[in-house]
C-alpha cells in the first residue's frame, strides 16, 4: 500500500511538472493581455475592421489572408508588413504576396488609432494583424474565439523564406500536407484552415492551369471559367473562391465535393486523399467547421510567436525602429 501510494504520489508529482512545463512554454500569451495595459485595444480593432468591411466586404479575406502568410514565414511576427529598405528583405515582394497581398493601409489604420486610445506603443502589429483575422471571420458571418496576445514584433523579414513555406495554389496533397507539417499543424488543420477560402477571391494566374488541364474539374464549372480567363492574358482578372464570397459558410467545401474547387490546391483535399472524409464531414456541419477553425485559428496563432524581450513593439508596422 505504501508502495502504491509512493507510485501515485511519483505519477502525480511528474503530470504536474509536466502541466507546469506546458502551461510556461506558453505563459507569453494570454487571451487577457491588454485587459490591464489598454482595455480599449481590442474594440478599437474590432470597429476599425469593422469599418473596413462596410467600405468593402473583400477586405476581411484580405486581412485573414495576411495573418495567414505572416504565420507561414518564420511565425506570427508581423514580418509580412514591413517594407523593403536596404536592410529588409521585404516579403510584400515574394511571389505569393507582390500584386496580391492586400490590407496594409487598413492595418496602418489600426495601429494609428490603437496607439491613440492606448496613449502609447504598446500593442504589436502581430497581435493587431492577430485580432483582426478573427474579427475579418466575425465580421463575415463567422465564429468567434478567444485569441492569445501578447506577440512582439520582428525586426527582419524574409522574401526567400515567404517563397518557399507559403503554401502555392499548385500544390498536390502530400506537398500541402508536409507544408503544413513544417508549422507544426496536422491533416485537420490544412482542411480546415483551407476553409477560409470560403472567402475573398483569385487571380486568373493561380487557377489558369487547372481550368484548362485538370481532370477532376466539373466540365461545365471549367468551361465558365475559361470565359472568365483566357490561355492569355487577364493574369489579374478575379474569380470568388466560392459562391458566396463575403459569407464565412461551408460552400467552399460543397464545392469540393462537386468538383468544383477553384484551385489545384483546394481541389486537392477532395480528390480520392486521406483529407476527403473531412471535407465531406465540413460540407454537411457548419458547426463543426465553425468550431475545428477557432481551434486551428487559435493553433496557427500560436507558431513562433516573439515573446519576453524577443524582437520590438513597433511604432509603425511598416518600419522597425530602428529606421522609425
Amino acid at each position: 500500500m505504501v508502495k502504491m501510494n509512493i507510485l501515485s504520489f511519483s505519477s502525480l508529482f511528474l503530470s504536474l511538472i509536466l502541466s507546469i512545463a506546458t502551461a510556461s512554454s506558453n505563459s507569453g500569451l494570454s487571451s487577457s493581455y491588454y485587459d490591464r495595459v489598454c482595455p480599449e485595444a481590442l474594440p478599437t480593432i474590432k470597429r476599425v475592421v469593422e469599418d473596413a468591411l462596410a467600405q468593402e466586404s473583400r477586405m476581411g479575406a484580405s486581412l485573414l489572408r495576411l495573418h495567414f502568410h505572416d504565420c507561414f514565414v518564420n511565425g506570427c511576427d508581423a514580418s509580412i508588413l514591413l517594407d523593403q529598405t536596404p536592410t529588409i528583405d521585404s516579403e510584400k515582394n515574394a511571389g505569393p504576396n507582390a500584386n496580391s497581398a492586400r490590407g496594409f493601409e487598413v492595418i496602418d489604420k489600426i495601429k494609428e488609432e490603437v496607439d491613440k486610445v492606448c496613449g502609447r506603443h504598446v500593442v504589436s502589429c502581430a497581435d493587431i494583424l492577430t485580432v483582426a483575422a478573427r474579427d475579418s471571420v466575425v465580421g463575415l458571418g463567422g465564429p468567434s474565439w478567444k485569441v492569445r496576445l501578447g506577440r512582439r514584433d520582428s525586426t527582419t523579414a524574409s522574401q526567400t523564406a515567404a517563397n518557399a513555406n507559403i503554401p502555392a495554389p499548385s500544390m498536390d496533397l502530400p506537398t500541402l500536407i508536409k507544408n503544413f507539417e513544417d508549422q507544426g499543424l496536422d491533416e485537420e488543420d490544412l482542411v480546415v484552415l483551407s476553409g477560409a477560402h470560403t472567402l475573398g477571391f483569385a487571380q486568373c494566374r493561380t487557377f489558369r492551369p487547372r481550368i484548362y488541364s485538370d481532370t477532376n474539374i466539373d466540365p461545365a464549372f471549367a468551361s465558365h471559367l475559361r470565359t472568365i480567363c483566357p490561355q492569355v492574358g487577364g493574369d489579374s482578372t478575379l474569380t470568388p473562391l466560392d459562391p458566396t464570397p463575403s459569407s464565412f459558410d461551408v460552400k467552399y467545401f460543397t464545392n469540393l465535393v462537386s468538383k468544383k474547387g477553384l484551385l489545384n490546391s483546394d481541389q486537392a483535399l477532395f480528390n480520392g486523399g486521406e483529407t476527403a472524409e473531412l471535407v465531406s464531414k465540413y460540407s454537411g456541419s457548419h458547426e463543426e467547421f465553425w468550431e475545428d477553425f477557432a481551434e486551428s485559428m487559435i493553433k496557427m496563432g500560436d507558431i513562433k510567436p516573439l515573446t519576453g524581450n524577443r524582437g520590438e513593439i513597433r511604432n509603425n508596422c511598416r518600419k522597425v525602429n530602428s529606421d522609425y
